[in-house]
């Protein structure tokens, strides 16, 4: 692995030495990278989002409003990481910087979360939408029984396609994700072109009132943010293959922060075309809006061209998430902090194959299990604990003399502490809201059920 500018956790004064690494080939280039966080991020979010958020916030400034500020949040957390991974450009992402700024308790709390409720959940929550487009797509509708069923069984099915390219080859993960990246993104430019150009002289925009009574409120606008967040989130993602990325020093802030410059772009420009053809209160009832805007927009042709762009999206989401996530697992179990044999890699392919089996099998399960809303409100609170250890870990690192990143996080420390303040705000919303609170201080409470687990086998020998 690439020998990072502080000291590595085996010189740390908190790690416990590690055995020898396992390599992974840097074969990742610019392109490629951008491709991961893009394709990554643009999943399910931006096509099952909208419905909800209009549902919280019922007027076309206040919906705007919370999109543009999930973009900001996220560029400040992409600054950030931009400076982090182009420090330390070794697989696993988060788990590295958490280690190196806070030791190995909360680096094995932050992997332990992952693969209790993060990783799985993300998974579930993508790929059940790739089966719901699946069978919108063929003229099903499926939110009615049995066909809801077969929703799951279809999600289900596309991870283990996904966990099976992804073991075959790196390269064969990274085109898939190259095709669906361009795919996706394009699908989102045609749908924002048509209703500029069809939708908006029709209807004159439906952005007036901009904000109607009722329209707005402190608590609402933080969950809606919460979904917003959950549409973003991604932009992170593509530091957790550090480790297999060419010239990571220059490559990895570059994709960083013109990958998520990409997407606020288009997230912006996708709502403004969704209400440039439908009112608020039709974005309410409109769980899959992306189609009902191509509907009316062009007709049932619409409709089966916007499934299939959502399901090229979803379906390299999922393999953008098995492509980062399961090197979380692979870079702990490296560090001794998960079972020796996830570290493993395959003798032919040159992947993290256990950890991706691994990976696949808890996003089958969860999948099988749970709810596309459970699945997302899982993801997103547990997420938001280790965004901002991870985030924060800056603050520690640059108090070190040896600290001497490629880049430096622009009008710092103002955007990491704009980020990390604004995580604390949503997390203390979740937990003043009656009807968040007790799944919040669930998932709280998985994540704490690690301390004991550390102590009980991994941490016993750390120092």
């Amino acid at each position: 692995m690439a020998k990072p500018n502080v000291p590595s956790a085996a010189a740390a004064p908190n790690a416990a030495a590690p055995s020898a690494p396992q390599e992974l080939p840097r074969t990742l280039g610019l392109w490629s990278a951008i491709a991961v966080l893009v394709g990554t991020t643009i999943g399910s979010g931006i096509f099952r989002s909208p419905a909800g958020i209009a549902d919280k916030l019922p007027g076309p400034l206040p919906l705007m409003a919370v999109w543009a500020m999930g973009g900001l949040f996220a560029l400040c957390g992409a600054l950030t990481l931009a400076e982090l991974a182009g420090a330390m450009p070794r697989t696993g992402g988060y788990f590295v910087y958490i280690r190196e700024a806070w030791g190995r308790l909360p680096a094995f709390l932050y992997g332990w979360a992952e693969f209790t409720l993060i990783r799985a959940a993300a998974l579930g929550g993508i790929s059940l939408t790739f089966g719901q487009y699946a069978l919108r797509a063929v003229g099903i509708d499926p939110s009615v029984a049995p066909y809801d069923d077969y929703a799951h069984y279809l999600a289900a099915a596309a991870l283990v396609l996904m966990a099976t390219i992804n073991v075959v080859g790196l390269r064969w993960g990274s085109l898939v994700q190259n095709v669906t990246t361009i795919a996706k993104y394009g699908g989102l430019v045609i749908i924002v072109i048509l209703a500029l150009a069809l939708g908006l002289p029709a209807t004159g925009g439906n952005f007036t009132p901009a904000t109607p009574p009722g329209s707005f409120s402190v608590s609402a606008f933080g969950l809606a943010l919460v979904s917003v967040l959950w549409a973003f989130d991604g932009w992170g993602d593509l530091a957790k293959v550090s480790g297999e990325v060419k010239d990571p020093e220059r490559t990895l802030p570059k994709a960083i922060v013109l990958g998520t410059l990409a997407i606020i772009a288009i997230y912006l420009l996708a709502n403004i075309a969704y209400l440039s053809v439908l009112n608020v209160e039709e974005m309410r009832k409109a769980p899959l809006v992306a189609a009902d805007v191509a509907l009316r927009l062009i007709g049932p042709v619409g409709v089966t061209l916007v499934s299939l762009t959502v399901l090229l999206s979803t379906f390299g989401s999922v393999n953008g998430s098995l492509l980062t996530g399961p090197r979380i697992f692979f870079a702990m179990a490296d560090d001794g902090l998960f079972f020796k044999q996830v570290a493993k890699v395959h003798p032919t392919f040159k992947t993290p194959h256990v950890a991706i089996i691994m990976t696949g099998t808890l996003g089958v399960a969860f999948v099988l299990l749970r709810s596309f809303e459970q699945l997302a409100d899982i993801f997103v609170t547990a997420s938001l604990v280790f965004y901002i250890m991870s985030i924060s870990a800056v603050f520690k690192l640059r108090r070190r003399p040896e600290w001497n990143p490629p880049v430096k996080t622009p009008l710092y420390p103002f955007v990491p502490a704009l980020f990390c303040l604004a995580v604390l705000f949503l997390l203390g919303n979740a937990l003043m809201d009656p009807a968040q609170r007790v799944p919040t201080l669930g998932v709280f409470g998985v994540i704490l059920l690690g301390v004991p687990v550390f102590y009980a086998t991994v941490g016993r020998n750390s120092k």
